[in-house]
């Protein structure tokens, strides 16, 4: 059975009734309803295909300085009363926390495109070609060897906040991807190349680009050697690049920065980066697929500068952190679903794109390296240090074009370091699930160590 905006809305306003029936000073529910849909194909035929649906509410209270948080899927008043009496009595148990509680500034922002209803309109066996359509794809590049992973997914969703402090609204939401893993040669010279595509409802995905560029990304790593140790210029494309970004959007959490555990914990406002690149979360790019009018405990969406002239403009804080730091919340509490409390996260990291095409950055660079795959980033950096040693392949930069294929490498630097050596942004952005959603274009940096042989 389908759940309304107006049925999690009510489930929502039973739960704060609940809550201060408990004994709760203040409350914040948050209602959600959600179903998914994911199809794997393989060699033709559909390998797999899931449709799993999710219904519940997060009700997060205030004792005092304490807060409590419980979660079910039971919306009725007995399971709103059950709730409340988990959360209250969860507060009592904990310590204090003289930060805690609701934000001071609530509301929403106005962001449209966030839901489709042509999602709707696509059939499963209309999504079944889909899935197949982009392996076919890709298998029919001449040198293809194997297409592991051929898969569509999408998911539609609605939420309804509300709070003791009179906030109450709610909104929907609809996405649709697919991605491919294709492979290339045989044996130790098998080579991996990915393509994915993100859009709002599976017209706007293109299986054949995705096909496409899974195959053209695994052939031309075909026959990749591991090349010679240097200092070199680097561009890193859109996929390495957002994996970075990615990395660094954690960093800036004013919790991981409140914990000791970011390396950019004592340089707010001091220069981090090279004044060409400049990186923001956005909550309201329409394209995002993390936008939402409010944050995830009622903070209006909004656009955060976080490095703008070579200089860290700004932390990301939800409510906690904010009163923490003396500071005001930029809508920066994030919800992966009912059943946690709110945390400080990225929405839509966004970094401005440069004039420079592909081929200018390449030109530029002269003699080095393209990084088109970077492996074990999240275990190969250190979040305080920033130090970070990558296992990498690409392509050899000659003579400003692209040269032999590479493997094997690994790539070295620290984070900052990284930043500021970073000398054009590329024109061509592209949204990349890596590290979040990220909307990425390529790097050109100076130079980095890259060994090989």
């Amino acid at each position: 059975m389908t759940v309304t905006n107006t049925d999690l809305a009510a489930a929502a306003q039973r739960a704060l009734a609940a809550a201060a029936a408990a004994g709760a000073d203040e409350a914040e529910a948050w209602c959600e309803e959600s179903t998914s849909r994911q199809i794997r194909a393989y060699d033709g035929a559909v390998e797999s295909l899931s449709d799993a649906g999710a219904r519940g509410l997060g009700l997060r209270v205030f004792v005092g300085a304490r807060a409590g948080y419980a979660y079910g899927t039971d919306l009725t008043g007995d399971g709103m009363d059950g709730l409340a009496l988990a959360a209250v009595g969860a507060a009592r148990v904990a310590d204090e926390d003289e930060h805690a509680g609701l934000p001071e500034e609530l509301g929403t922002t106005e962001v449209g495109g966030l839901s489709s209803p042509a999602l709707a309109d696509w059939s499963t066996e209309r999504k079944v070609e889909l899935a197949l359509e982009v392996e076919r794809a890709a298998r029919a590049h001449a040198g293809v060897s194997q297409v592991e992973d051929s898969v569509y997914a999408d998911s539609e969703g609605r939420v309804a906040l509300a709070n003791s402090r009179g906030f109450a609204a709610g909104y929907e939401a609809t996405a649709a991807w697919a991605y491919c893993s294709a492979f290339a040669g045989e044996g130790a010279d098998l080579m991996t190349g990915l393509g994915v595509g993100l859009a709002r409802d599976p017209g706007g995905l293109d299986p054949a680009a995705i096909g496409d560029e899974a195959a053209e990304r695994a052939l031309s790593l075909m026959g990749a050697r591991q090349p010679e140790s240097r200092r070199c210029p680097v561009v890193l494309d859109a996929f390495v690049a957002a994996s970075f970004l990615g990395f660094i959007g954690g960093m800036v959490s004013a919790d991981a920065v409140q914990r000791g555990r970011s390396l950019f914990a004592d340089k707010e406002g001091e220069e981090i980066a090279a004044p060409e690149l400049r990186l923001a979360d956005d909550a309201t790019d329409p394209g995002g697929l993390e936008s939402a009018p409010f944050d995830g405990e009622g903070a209006p969406a909004r656009r955060t500068a976080l490095i703008e002239d070579g200089r860290l403009v700004s932390f990301l804080f939800d409510a906690r952190t904010a009163r923490k730091a003396g500071r005001a919340s930029t809508g920066s509490a994030g919800r992966g679903s009912y059943r946690v409390p709110p945390s400080v996260s990225t929405k839509n990291l966004v970094l401005e794109p440069g004039d420079a095409a592909l081929d200018g950055l390449l030109s530029r660079a002269g003699d080095g390296l393209y990084v088109t795959d970077v492996a074990g980033l999240h275990s190969g950096v250190n979040p305080v240090s920033g130090t970070f040693s990558v296992g990498a392949s690409g392509r050899l930069i000659e003579g400003g074009e692209l040269g032999a294929p590479v493997r094997e490498i690994t790539i070295a630097s620290d984070l900052v370091s990284m930043l500021r050596s970073v000398q054009a942004v590329g024109s061509d952005t592209r949204w990349v699930p890596f590290g979040g959603s990220v909307k990425a274009a390529p790097l050109l940096l100076g130079e980095m160590s890259v060994s090989g042989a």
